[in-house]
């Protein structure tokens, strides 16, 4: 559950807080605090605190091999979701072109008990249409909206680790990707996170992958479900033809298919056999749950205060 995030940059942190957020013993973030490497804050009490914005600027200009600055962004746990603060927080790292900032946002979204898609159609898409918009616009060059993508996929490919870590070991298989002549890496990616947490066991054969690939896995993986995440398309025609041979083979098969993404336009999705389409990845969740309801299991975040 996600409720208020309270960590803006002028928030006041305990030596202690700042050790584990860093991989560092406290002795050691006191030793900055006496070198001047890091400026502290006496309380009323005379306890020594340290601003947000201070950590952050040392994380920049220093390596910490084992730092998590997710353990900062704590997050009050509430009834009613409200992403807004976690996407501005998004938006500033995707603006700094920040990695770890980045890593630590997706991390603690996920932590704080939001599901994949959430966060991805949420915090992630909506702050990357906004740099993808001032790419086009010329306000900034190709390489930082680069630079971006590549920080955010490396992130959501440390939640994958983390995702499979917390796997059961009975799960019913999907295969996916995006076809030939689309590049883009991440929406088929979070579609393969998206199923990760909904208990699939899911293989993401990644961009400009070819119908021959996809009946292959067919072969190899005898999946449940397929899915096909288009963003751009390049010959509507081409990809309705080979679609729609392939979508008979898993028909005959007994496997669904959904199919989402932005390249597909009305008028090609009115001509297109599938199982499901979903306008985003809370969508294709929904489907993939109707398929499989993995077993409960703990809720991520900090418990819910009782009720008195």
């Amino acid at each position: 559950m996600l409720g208020r995030i309270v960590n803006a940059e002028q928030k006041y942190l305990s030596p202690i807080e700042v050790s584990r957020a860093l991989g560092v013993g406290v002795t050691t973030i006191k030793r900055w605090v006496d070198g001047g490497l890091l400026p502290a804050h006496k309380t009323a009490g005379g306890h020594r605190k340290l601003l947000m914005a201070d950590v952050l600027r040392l994380v920049r200009s220093e390596n910490f091999p084992h730092a998590d600055l997710s353990r900062l962004i704590a997050i009050e746990a509430s009834d009613n979701p409200d992403v807004g603060p976690l996407l501005e927080q998004f938006r500033r790292a995707v603006a700094e072109i920040d990695s770890d900032s980045i890593r630590a946002v997706i991390r603690a979204g996920y932590r704080s008990g939001l599901a994949v898609e959430t966060i991805a159609d949420r915090v992630i898409s909506p702050g990357m249409r906004e740099i993808g918009h001032d790419w086009e616009t010329g306000k900034i060059d190709v390489m930082h909206e680069h630079r971006v993508t590549q920080a955010c996929v490396s992130a959501l490919y440390e939640l994958d680790a983390e995702l499979r870590t917390n796997a059961e070991s009975k799960r019913p298989k999907a295969v996916g990707g995006a076809p030939e002549g689309d590049h883009y890496i991440m929406p088929s990616l979070l579609a393969k996170l998206t199923l990760l947490d909904a208990g699939w066991d899911a293989v993401n054969l990644g961009p400009h992958t070819p119908f021959s690939a996809f009946r292959a896995a067919i072969d190899e993986f005898s999946p449940r479900l397929i899915w096909l995440s288009v963003s751009h398309l390049t010959d509507g025609e081409r990809l309705l033809r080979e679609y729609r041979d392939f979508y008979e083979l898993a028909e005959k098969r007994g496997i669904a298919v959904a199919i989402g993404g932005r390249g597909i336009a009305d008028s090609l999705r009115e001509q297109m056999p599938y199982t499901s389409f979903g306008d985003g990845l809370t969508h294709f969740a929904a489907f993939a749950k109707t398929l499989h309801r993995r077993p409960s299991r703990p809720r991520r975040g900090r418990p819910l205060p009782k009720a008195t």
